[in-house]
């Protein structure tokens, strides 16, 4: 037998490994060195030549971390790694101006040197905030082993590798240009002297610097700065692109020939694009054309977000026969589109890998619900989420597609809030979709029968007897796990209100 220990004794080891656990970790002996070296810069840079790379993250931290800007510079130049991502060391409360510009200074000095140097690596400085943000971590200690960056990539075949997405030590190159990757945001307002500063440093690297962006969203700015500053980015690396500007078609018309260059492009949204009320017939057709024929050119786009787009009536046929490939989203809100459009939309759009479908805000009210049905049917195979909120479809158009939405196998979302359906459709909904498996979540109307009178009035008590009833319907068909929430306007903010069954989620809300 272990004998037994005092009391006392006992006390005092609790109390001593409580103590330990309580007191910050003491410095590694790395960080230590680090912080030795750094108070001589001119010794610290001398250091780079012999110094392993496994002491270049942390040190490089350090110095970022105290602003050292000639020895920032210095390992930029001596950078034993493919790819480095100082993004991820850049906090948007911290000022960085003069750490970002020493940076690119070491770029400078780099791609100047002839021949170049021994140790060089670097291929990408990656000046994206959200990438690659385990690197530090990792280098540092506070996560795996530094040495799990430098075992070889097998996730994927190497003929699929891509030299931006790595910051693992890559092998000697001698091939300029060096790509600096960033996401761009443009807009009006307080000039961003990093960006400004970069433009420089592209336009004066006479081609052996990239500016690659993956990301770029465009807010309100004057198209001609935006072509000066597309002129410098690599188009052909943008692979998500965002216009949310109020352009006039004929604006839509000069950028037109910036996004037939964005070969790579995966998604596009573009919102409230109008027409002149002094543009011709002509000129009109001929901004569509010049617009949509670059759609010829996007060979890998997937996702399509069309917004508060005034030319899309009688034109989306126009859109759709310049894809190139099938998309997984399409959203088309708040459009107005004809019957003819719907059709088409129906009966030619490649829905062979069709996941996500939006019409919210496209008044589908006097069509047939026969196209609607049609595509719903033709995409059932793949189709995730379906959302058809404000579409003022009624009880016989509804009706008349729940067929094809029994045959939605992989539908996990359904939204259609904002339509005047009667609580006869939802429990005929309810029986048409509680054999698909994988639907979790739905997204209803209040029921035209839980309203007080014809202005709109909500009657909470009633809807709440019927969302109740809806709840008991799905736990006696075996479903209680498949979510339903009444979603309306709020009667003082206009903000979606959602009920189950009290109103949740909008604090301006005030019952009466």
């Amino acid at each position: 037998m272990w004998p037994k220990l005092p009391q006392v004794y006992l006390q005092d080891s609790f109390r001593s490994r409580f103590i330990r656990m309580s007191l910050p970790a003491p410095p590694r002996l790395v960080d230590l060195a680090g912080q030795s070296l750094l108070k001589d810069q001119a010794l610290a840079i001398a250091a780079l030549e012999v110094l392993p790379m496994e002491l270049f993250p942390p040190l490089f931290t350090a110095a970022f971390a105290g602003r050292y800007s000639e020895t920032l510079k210095a390992m930029v130049q001596a950078w034993p790694f493919a790819c480095l991502p100082l993004g991820a060391l850049m906090k948007e409360q911290q000022p960085h101006q003069e750490i970002f510009q020493a940076a690119l200074d070491g770029l400078d000095v780099l791609l100047a040197q002839e021949p170049r140097p021994r140790r060089w690596k670097l291929q990408v400085l990656d000046l994206r905030k959200n990438a690659h943000q385990d690197f530090w971590t990792v280098w540092s200690g506070t996560r795996a082993s530094i040495y799990s960056l430098l075992e070889p990539e097998v996730a994927q075949p190497v003929k699929k590798r891509r030299k931006v997405d790595s910051c693992r030590p890559g092998p000697k190159q001698t091939l300029a240009p060096v790509e600096v990757l960033i996401d761009l945001c443009l807009k009006e307002g307080t000039p961003d002297e990093s960006l400004a500063y970069l433009i420089r440093k592209v336009k004066q690297g006479k081609g052996l610097l990239h500016l690659c962006c993956k990301k770029l969203k465009i807010f309100a700015m004057p198209m001609q700065n935006i072509k000066k500053i597309l002129k410098m980015v690599q188009l052909d690396s943008i692979q998500d692109l965002e216009v949310n500007c109020t352009w006039k078609l004929s604006t839509l018309g000069k950028f037109a020939p910036h996004l037939g260059q964005m070969g790579n492009l995966r998604r596009l949204l573009l919102s409230h694009i109008h027409m002149s009320a002094h543009s011709t017939p002509t000129k009109e057709e001929q901004c569509v054309s010049q617009f949509t024929s670059q759609f010829l050119r996007l060979h890998y786009l997937e996702e399509l977000y069309l917004d508060s787009i005034s030319f899309l009536k009688d034109r989306l046929d126009q859109v759709l026969s310049c894809l190139k490939t099938p998309l997984e989203t399409l959203s088309i809100t708040n459009c107005l589109l004809s019957e003819s459009d719907l059709t088409h939309l129906s009966q030619h759009l490649n829905v062979s890998q069709l996941k996500d479908l939006g019409l919210s805000g496209v008044s589908l009210t006097c069509m047939s619900a026969g196209p609607l049905q049609v595509l719903i049917q033709r995409a059932s195979a793949t189709l995730q989420d379906l959302d058809l909120d404000e579409c003022g479809i009624m009880d016989s158009q509804f009706s008349a597609i729940l067929p094809a939405l029994s045959h939605c196998s992989q539908l996990m979302t359904f939204s259609f809030c904002g339509n005047p359906i009667s609580m006869a459709v939802l429990e005929d909904l309810l029986h048409h979709t509680v054999g698909l498996s994988k639907l979790s979540h739905v997204l209803y109307p209040a029921p035209l029968e839980s309203y007080e009178d014809v202005r709109g009035t909500l009657h909470l008590g009633r809807l709440a007897h019927l969302h109740a009833r809806l709840k008991q319907m799905l736990q006696e068909l075996g479903r209680p796990g498949m979510v339903w929430f009444s979603a309306n306007p709020c009667p003082h903010c206009g903000d979606r209100t959602f009920y189950d069954p009290e109103p949740i989620l909008c604090p301006c809300y005030m019952p009466v």
